[in-house]
């Protein structure tokens, strides 16, 4: 991998000849920058001389591509070894850049799995992340709802305990659980071990949508257990078959060729607007579907978004054996670096008959649906940044940038910036701070972040996190807001002009929103740097958008909050004890799967915890309680 930079002085006017020149005709990826080095576009090329050379002799390229061309200033070119290469290097770089000009789906970092852990008595549990090979994952579920669903399903025809090894090996009588039927209860023994691996059993076959061996296998086991006369056994088992034949009433759609794992992708495209549907169907099973709205994909064609989907959303997690499109994929590179990442042959292929068919209509309907319910929701988005527009006085209104401080008491104090722009909260610019705060004894600061503020202090804790925001925007980094909304009254507001005043941007419009009498929602007060204070009707659309504004900050930071303190006051219970250290505190936490289980265990149960001698179990036990 070759990496090639040709940049010109910024008093310069841009001659791209040069560049063209000294471009090779292999594979590789380009790089195209503005004045100011911010990146514009990342693409891939089989031949890179050709590819970038296009842009430039083409009279027929759409205006936003032709805007984007005035623009650039540098090319930077990577030569990669193959095309598969230059298509992995492109989709981590449009990751990582978010170029303004590339299409950009807005895409979960993870997706949820079911998972069956190892062991004597397996674990059901729920996952989200990268998937290891300790255990057994199932899915990918297109979301949480599906995937509980699932859980819920096998825990009632199956009865598979869903409880932390920490709760499980302490158990010393049922849970709430084996009492409605939802668990065996292996912790006390109520289930054999062979008999607990036989629900197991069914219960990946279930997973995997082989129902047809699940039945038989429950009608022989019945059947033998009524011969044997234990009709317990076989009253379980008949109960089994019941639900199982409920479950699959229910499945709406099932596939009829067997256990099959694909993913459908279709497209819509309305007024500018562009879908993509992604349904899951796993096991043969319709597990859900999820529609992505695409950035800057309104010049593209069909076939250049789904590219780009399948590159983003495939190159970074598991895939199917089958992707199923409407229509043939011309980039041939693609399924062959699926293929290679996956570990199994990956097929992309269009639907022509049968039932993948079937499924792409449905696919497709369900994208043109998303697609009318996302132009509704934003037509109510315009509705109230055009009021809001209008109050202000401000036509040009697009983004907008909100701060909340959270604290209890003056602990875990912890600032929050939550961004709107282009008619949707953009949670990916979302940042939260750590406000250092000096402690009450004096001489120190419980946080290695700024130089530390008192407990309590909203006003201080303000300043310092519109100095951090904004410093760096003097600096040349970041985006520079339209409108800044302040939650507080007219101190938090007058903190904010001061930190304005001292940076230079004086020119950033600023509104503090103040709570309303007794706090109640519809009758906040807007402060403005004058000293003026102007109240909205409760049902004006543009309050409706501060509100919005508003609220999301204040949950983004209270949520931060909330996961800092806690694990401050974990780690701080649990530190104060002479002679357990990380290690040890990191292992009690294992053991019992929390601070509160700690607490609740005596002594003799702290000492089953590897390097947890009788004495230090005591001195545990004497400071938790």
């Amino acid at each position: 991998m070759r990496n090639t930079c040709i940049a010109l002085k910024p008093d310069q006017p841009f001659n791209p000849q040069p560049v063209l020149d000294s471009l090779p005709l292999l594979p590789g990826v380009y790089r195209f920058f503005d004045g100011k080095g911010e990146v514009l576009y990342v693409g891939k090329a089989n031949q890179l001389k050709k590819r970038v050379t296009s842009y430039f002799r083409k009279t027929n390229i759409s205006p936003r591509i032709g805007l984007m061309v005035s623009y650039i200033a540098r090319i930077e070119t990577t030569v990669t070894r193959s095309e598969a290469e230059a298509l992995l290097l492109e989709n981590n770089l449009i990751k990582s850049l978010r170029p303004r000009y590339n299409i950009l789906f807005r895409d979960d970092k993870s997706y949820p799995y079911i998972v069956l852990t190892q062991g004597k008595f397996p674990r059901l549990t729920y996952y989200r992340g990268t998937p290891n090979r300790q255990d057994q994952y199932f899915g990918p579920y297109p979301n949480s709802y599906a995937a509980r669903e699932s859980m819920q399903l096998l825990q009632k025809i199956f009865r598979i305990r869903t409880c932390e090894d920490s709760v499980f090996n302490n158990r010393t009588r049922p849970c709430l659980l084996h009492q409605i039927q939802r668990c065996t209860a292996p912790c006390v023994n109520l289930i054999s071990a062979e008999d607990y691996q036989a629900d197991i059993r069914n219960a990946m076959l279930l997973l995997q949508g082989r129902h047809q061996e699940i039945e038989q296998t429950l009608h022989t086991a019945m059947q033998s257990a009524a011969e044997k006369m234990h009709y317990e056994q076989a009253a379980v088992l008949r109960n089994q078959l019941r639900a199982l034949h409920t479950v699959q009433q229910k499945q709406f759609v099932e596939s009829t060729g067997g256990a099959t794992d694909a993913d459908i992708i279709a497209l819509a495209q309305q007024d500018g607007l562009v879908c993509v549907n992604l349904a899951m169907v796993r096991g043969g099973r319709h597990l859900g579907d999820k529609s992505f709205f695409p950035e800057h994909a309104e010049d593209l064609s069909a076939d250049e978004i789904v590219q780009a989907f399948i590159a983003q959303h495939y190159l970074s997690r598991s895939v199917p054996p089958v992707l199923v499109l409407n229509e043939e994929c011309s980039d041939k590179a693609l399924a062959q670096l699926l293929s290679e990442q996956a570990g199994h042959a990956v097929r992309i292929t269009p639907a022509v008959s049968g039932e993948r068919k079937r499924w792409l209509e449905m696919a497709q309907h369900n994208a043109l649906l998303a697609l009318q319910q996302r132009k509704a929701q934003q037509g109510g988005q315009k509705l109230r940044l055009d009021r809001l527009r209008e109050f202000l006085d401000m036509p040009d209104l697009q983004r907008i940038e909100c701060f909340d401080i959270s604290h209890t008491m003056g602990e875990a104090t912890q600032a929050s910036c939550v961004v709107y722009e282009n008619l949707d909260m953009r949670s990916a610019q979302y940042r939260r701070y750590n406000i250092a705060v000096l402690s009450h004894a004096g001489g120190g600061i419980n946080s290695t972040e700024g130089p530390g503020i008192t407990a309590g202090d909203d006003y201080a804790a303000m300043r310092e996190v519109l100095t951090r925001r904004y410093q760096k925007l003097v600096e040349g980094n970041g985006t520079k807001p339209d409108l800044i909304l302040i939650d507080g009254g007219l101190g938090q507001l007058h903190t904010a002009m001061e930190v304005m005043h001292e940076l230079g941007l004086n020119e950033l419009a600023l509104v503090g929103v103040a709570k309303g009498e007794a706090r109640k929602a519809g009758l906040e007060q807007l402060v403005f740097p004058d000293g003026t204070v102007r109240q909205l009707r409760s049902d004006d659309p543009a309050l409706h958008l501060i509100q919005q504004i508003r609220d999301e900050a204040h949950r983004f930071a209270i949520t931060g909050h909330r996961a800092k303190r806690g694990k401050a006051r974990t780690a701080s219970s649990l530190e104060e004890i002479s002679g357990v250290g990380d290690k040890r505190r990191r292992s009690l936490l294992t053991h019992f799967g929390g601070l509160r289980e700690v607490r609740q265990a005596s002594i003799d149960q702290l000492c089953q915890v590897e390097g947890i001698s009788k004495s230090l179990a005591e001195k545990i036990y004497q400071q938790l309680h």
